[in-house]
């Protein structure tokens, strides 16, 4: 089953999408302001976010880049085209805006996991010159074998199936937990740096950018 977080202060819309969300067999979670939002999200990992912008404390603008490597739709009533690609630009998959119909938020609540559940049953992912064979496991970078350890890549995966999101460490972590149970806060720098390194050297070219403060992503 799919969580949702609805971080929304007018409660009246809250429970309007929780209400709606919970029919269409979705789990829950909800926050009322950004500094909540915040709390909420150290401690749950939701597969989708749904975002207002105009929140007591921080805003969803300032929130927006901590929520890493979780499609987030913004659902605000700022209809400027500026403000809208900003988010977009700035890590947000989706934007609709207020007053909604709640088929269509929902249509594209939809569209968001069938694009997950299209990645996860790609067999090859490519990104730029590197190729990850999810069947074979088997990773070349330009052309060239890269020889990786089980949490190297778990890490890769994971970044590559989510080419355009900076995915925090928590997240890394979280997500190759059943894969690399072995691998901790402490080591996962290390086997960040190992990886980057075999990319580096096969491929002649940084793959893997590391975002100060936040995480990693995919560099093309």
């Amino acid at each position: 089953m799919k969580t949702i977080a609805v971080i929304e202060d007018d409660q009246h819309i809250g429970n309007i999408l929780e209400n709606a969300l919970k029919k269409e067999g979705y789990e829950i979670l909800r926050a009322y302001s950004g500094t909540e939002a915040v709390y909420l999200l150290s401690h749950n990992t939701p597969d989708l976010i749904l975002l207002d912008l105009m929140l007591p404390g921080l805003s969803g603008e300032e929130i927006l880049p901590k929520m890493t490597g979780i499609p987030v739709i913004i659902v605000s009533a700022k209809v400027g085209v500026d403000d809208k690609v900003n988010l977009l630009l700035s890590g947000a998959v989706d934007y609709i805006t207020k007053p909604f119909e709640i088929r269509e938020l929902l249509a594209r609540i939809a569209v968001q996991f069938r694009k997950e559940n299209r990645q996860n049953l790609a067999t090859v992912l490519k990104v730029d010159n590197l190729t990850l064979d999810l069947s074979s496991h088997e990773v070349v970078a330009n052309d060239v074998p890269v020889h990786l350890t089980k949490t190297e890549y778990a890490i890769l995966k994971l970044l590559m199936q989510n080419p355009n999101q900076v995915i925090s460490k928590t997240v890394i972590l979280e997500k190759i937990f059943e894969d690399t149970p072995d691998c901790t806060d402490r080591s996962l720098k290390q086997h960040i740096s190992n990886l980057r390194k075999k990319l580096r050297d096969a491929g002649n070219k940084e793959h893997i950018e590391a975002v100060w403060g936040i995480g990693f992503k995919m560099k093309f």
